[in-house]
C-alpha cells in the first residue's frame, strides 16, 4: 500500500490569502460607497420635492386669499362693506388683504369679514399667516419655514380703465411692470407680483450646501378691485 505524501498537497498560502482579503475588500469598500451616493441621492431628491412642495403649497395659499382681495357680496342683509382691500401703505415684505366671506358651515350661514395678513417673522425666516374674522384674530400659522426671501411687487391702475398700467411705457404689459412698494404711494393696485423662496431644513450640513434655495414667482390679478 502507497501513501501520498503530504508534501505534494495543494492548498492555499497566505500569500493567496492576503491578496483575495485585499480584492475582497476593495470590492465592499466599492459597494458601501455606491450604497452612501445612492442613499444621499435619495436624500437630496427627497429633500428638493419636499422643499418644492412646501414652496408652492404656500404660495398657493397666499394667491387664493389675494384673489379673494375686496370681495364684497353686496346683499343687502350683509353687514359689511369693504372699504379697504388692501392695507396701506403696502410693503415689500409683508401684505393684509380684507374681503368678505358668507360662511355657510355655521348655523344660520353668516356672513364674515375676513382679514389675512402675510409677513415674515420677525428674527427669523418663518412665513406666518393669521386671519381675523369679524375683528376676532385668530392664531398666528406658521405657513413656511426657512424662507429666505418674500418679496412683493405691484401692478397699479392710475386711469381708472380697469387694467394695469404699462409702467415702463413699452405697449406691452408684462412683469417689468410691476413695481415697488415705495413707488405704489396712493395708487389704485389690481395686480401683484409675489416671489417667494425658501431652503430645506439645515437637519443635514452636507446635503443642504448641495441643495439651492427654491424659488417661486406668480403674478395675479386681483379681479375684485378691477371691477372697483
Amino acid at each position: 500500500m502507497r501513501y501520498q505524501s503530504l508534501s505534494n498537497s495543494k492548498g492555499i498560502t497566505i500569500i493567496e490569502l492576503l491578496v483575495a482579503l485585499v480584492i475582497f475588500g476593495l470590492v465592499v469598500g466599492g459597494i458601501y460607497r455606491l450604497f452612501i451616493a445612492q442613499t444621499k441621492a435619495y436624500t437630496v431628491q427627497d429633500q428638493v420635492v419636499e422643499i418644492q412642495q412646501s414652496v408652492r403649497s404656500a404660495m398657493e395659499i397666499l394667491l387664493r386669499d389675494l384673489r379673494m382681495a375686496g370681495y364684497d357680496d353686496d346683499n343687502l342683509s350683509s353687514p359689511f362693506t369693504i372699504v379697504n382691500p388692501i392695507l396701506y401703505p403696502v410693503s415689500q415684505n409683508s401684505i393684509t388683504i380684507n374681503y368678505e366671506y358668507y360662511n355657510t358651515t355655521t348655523n344660520p350661514p353668516q356672513y364674515e369679514e375676513h382679514t389675512v395678513a402675510y409677513w415674515l417673522n420677525a428674527g427669523t425666516t418663518e412665513l406666518l399667516r393669521q386671519r381675523t374674522i369679524n375683528g376676532v384674530a385668530g392664531p398666528q400659522e406658521v405657513l413656511l419655514e426657512n424662507v429666505e426671501e418674500l418679496n412683493f411687487r405691484y401692478g397699479v391702475d392710475t386711469n381708472d380703465d380697469g387694467a394695469m398700467d404699462d409702467w415702463n411705457g413699452d405697449g406691452l404689459i408684462n412683469e417689468s411692470d410691476f413695481i415697488s412698494a415705495g413707488d405704489v404711494g396712493t395708487r389704485k393696485v389690481v395686480a401683484v407680483r409675489v416671489l417667494l423662496r425658501a431652503r430645506p431644513s439645515p437637519t443635514n450640513p452636507d446635503i443642504e450646501k448641495t441643495i439651492s434655495p427654491r424659488t417661486l414667482v406668480s403674478s395675479v390679478t386681483l379681479r375684485n378691485l378691477v371691477l372697483r
